[in-house]
């Protein structure tokens, strides 16, 4: 059994068939096993995995016993600045929270939710950091798009102020995906 989604790509390739034939065929399975049994097709992580229904998650998860493995808040921290802010430098991820986050950055790394994704065009060239399709997988997303929008709470950050990174879209509803919001001191 595959641990990952399979792509729509990886699919046609393999099957030597019409990408359109491939989401039929994968919309009727979906629909069959909506009908009847445990499992269901589900769209995740830029593809298409089978996956226990949550009726009987609880049941697979006592058979199954699997070992939680938690994420402390400092690596929780690191992980949305990754999500939000990426590609990102270390230093930059510092900047943000504060404090070092080298042991954070090095155990998601481990846990394969973040990766190195190239370099910064920057004196000593820093290394950029972005989230992986692991990432996606553990947080039942099919994009970053789907990340929640950022809640910040001006009052929370009395003599601080927000500053949106990137291009506004001139329409609000247009949906760009995830921008970076940095709090910088009104005194600076």
């Amino acid at each position: 059994m595959a641990d990952s989604p399979v792509t729509l790509d990886d699919l046609t390739g393999l099957l030597e068939r019409p990408v359109r034939e491939i989401e039929e065929a994968l919309h009727q399975l979906g629909s069959r096993y909506d009908a009847n049994g445990p499992i269901q097709v589900v769209r995740l992580a830029g593809g298409y995995q089978l996956a226990t229904k949550p009726a009987y998650s609880r049941l697979v998860a006592s058979f199954l016993k699997p070992q939680k493995k938690k994420l402390s808040q400092s690596m929780l921290e690191v992980l949305a600045i990754v999500a939000y802010q990426q590609p990102i430098t270390s230093a930059e991820i510092d900047a943000v929270r504060g404090v070092q986050s080298d042991y954070g950055l090095s155990s998601l790394i481990e846990r394969r939710l973040v990766k190195e994704v190239g370099r910064k065009a920057t004196p000593g060239r820093p290394i950029l950091y972005g989230t992986t399709q692991h990432f996606l997988h553990q947080f039942n997303l099919n994009s970053l798009e789907e990340l929640p929008e950022l809640q910040v709470d001006q009052q929370a950050l009395p003599g601080f102020e927000l500053e949106t990174l990137g291009e506004t879209p001139s329409d609000p509803e247009e949906k760009t995906g995830p921008r970076a919001v940095v709090v910088t001191s009104e005194s600076s």
